[in-house]
């Protein structure tokens, strides 16, 4: 029988955060609501009160969470569930200010914590002059230091700085202490969860002008403190034909891969499984075999392919960057 699927677009749902700006309208033009600090663009979702929509095909209109009850396997093929929901979270994120020092707990620790696991991974598509993120900790810091610095307020003096430009990509297991620092916008991959633990938040307040929520205990309990100053992602690009391709991330949760064409180019192999595609820069059309209209994509905007759709071709304008997106 053949699929009713096809390659979906979903609606973006905007966050505002006391660290984040405009951006994301500047980079993307996405419609962010007016007056907002927007922080996050949840632009493939299956939290429960934030599924995302379709906004194309036959389906428009219809969430992520009816495609994977009621098309888990033309959906998913391979791919593992998260529970019962869409195993990944994409986002786009912009921090005009830094966020706070935070940890996410690991698988061992997760449920008697009350949480769930998460491990992502960041892509940075803009970066001011100077901007760094805070990963992992200093080479020899130690927990009993870690919780003196918690409470006298110096704790940041603990984290691993790594100085970051466009291009750069960064892996975080869950456990992995972190932050991101002031003036990037980052493409976030991360497992289906939104636990978060923070361990200090710069003695700022929230938008609702009161101290933001700490959790000091919850956060000792999952940082990994062998986890030393841990590099940004090494991989070297190779060629495949007319494009230039990278491995940033092979995870049993999911992989992701950077791929550059210097020239027009089209990609003919998008039929071996379920596959995100997030455009970086230039743009993209996506045709496939289903009785819909080719998708034009923008910096900023993602394609779902199910895996049962039979084949489709990602064409590409000179200089463009994608993400190739997978789950486990």
């Amino acid at each position: 029988m053949k699929s009713l699927l096809y390659p979906f677009t979903f609606q973006p749902r905007f966050k505002d955060r006391v660290w984040g700006g405009r951006h994301l309208a500047r980079l993307y033009n996405k419609p962010l609501p007016a007056g907002q600090p927007i922080g996050e663009s949840w632009e493939i979702t299956d939290r429960p009160g934030d599924i995302s929509v379709i906004t194309n095909g036959p389906l428009a209109g219809t969430d992520l969470h009816w495609l994977v009850e009621n098309h888990r396997a033309e959906l998913l093929g391979d791919a593992k569930l998260q529970g019962d929901r869409f195993p990944l979270l994409i986002k786009l994120l912009d921090a005009r200010e830094k966020l706070s020092l935070q940890v996410h707990p690991p698988a061992d620790k997760a449920t008697e914590l009350g949480g769930e696991p998460k491990t992502e991974m960041w892509f940075i598509a803009d970066a001011e002059p100077g901007a760094e993120l805070y990963v992992g900790l200093k080479r020899g810091v130690k927990r009993a230091e870690f919780e003196s610095r918690i409470q006298d307020g110096s704790v940041a003096e603990c984290f691993h700085r790594v100085p970051v430009k466009a291009g750069d990509a960064m892996f975080l297991p869950s456990g992995r202490v972190h932050a991101i620092g002031a003036g990037l916008v980052i493409f976030e991959i991360q497992q289906n969860s939104d636990t978060t633990y923070r361990v200090f938040d710069w003695n700022r307040v929230g938008l609702d002008g009161k101290p933001r929520e700490l959790h000091v205990q919850q956060s000792l309990a999952s940082i990994d403190f062998n986890d030393f100053e841990p590099p940004l992602v090494q991989s070297k690009p190779g060629q495949v034909l007319d494009l230039t391709v990278r491995q940033l991330v092979t995870n049993e949760l999911f992989t992701v891969e950077l791929v550059e064409t210097p020239g027009a180019a089209a990609i003919n192999n998008l039929d071996a499984g379920m596959e995100i595609i997030g455009l970086v820069a230039g743009r993209a059309e996506v045709v496939s075999s289903a009785p819909i209209p080719p998708i034009e994509l923008t910096a900023g905007q993602f394609c779902l392919l199910p895996a049962a759709v039979a084949s489709a071709t990602l064409s590409t304008a000179a200089g463009s960057r994608l993400l190739r997106i997978r789950a486990g």
